[in-house]
């Protein structure tokens, strides 16, 4: 099967790159609306679902596609990504010295059957500086990351104390997670 990756996301795609799978993307154009008041497994699955129905139509009978989301939680708040500066900022703040949930939801798809998977990572942040969150808005972009932040940026090399769950599911795309689903919707 060839592998259609549903997103626009740099990191899943170089996640899913580093996994060692050739393929294609597309980007999903979706509302990606929520009921508030579902789990946060649910969100994540239910906008991933909202991606795959909307690319399916371009998939071919040897294709399988994968579409995911993911969520940032904090104290059963839903962060998604800043509209500027000032609310990265914000946002930040909010989860300075705090610990909060990372929930990825994935589909995989072809004509013939779906699979789907949550998975759930918390994160621990020190408290941080002013400074140090100013310096990370203005010099690393977070305005297209969920949380206002990369893990695997800066802010999470000199931020994160520790976390619970996958790493890479912080980036957008659990890959052990997902290479083990693949192997087994392939087989």
């Amino acid at each position: 099967m060839n592998i259609v990756l549903g997103s626009a996301s740099p990191r899943r795609k170089e996640l899913l790159k580093q996994l060692g799978y050739d393929f294609r993307t597309l980007k999903a154009d979706c509302d990606e609306h929520f009921n508030a008041s579902d789990t946060p497994e649910d969100i994540v699955l239910s906008i991933a679902q909202q991606k795959s129905g909307v690319l399916m139509p371009e998939i071919q009978a040897d294709e399988l596609l994968i579409c995911a989301d993911t969520i940032v939680v904090l104290n059963q708040t839903i962060i998604g990504k800043p509209t500027d500066n000032q609310d990265a900022i914000r946002l930040l703040e909010g989860i300075s010295g705090k610990q909060h949930d990372v929930f990825t939801g994935v589909i995989i798809q072809d004509h013939q059957k779906q699979r789907s998977f949550t998975v759930k990572t918390s994160v621990f942040f020190r408290e941080l500086s002013k400074h140090e969150i100013s310096h990370y808005v203005t010099h690393f972009h977070p305005l297209d990351k969920a949380g206002s932040y990369g893990i695997q940026d800066w802010i999470g090399l000199i931020g994160v104390q520790k976390i619970e769950g996958s790493y890479t599911n912080v980036m957008g795309l659990p890959t052990q997670e997902l290479y083990l689903a693949l192997n087994d919707f392939m087989a």
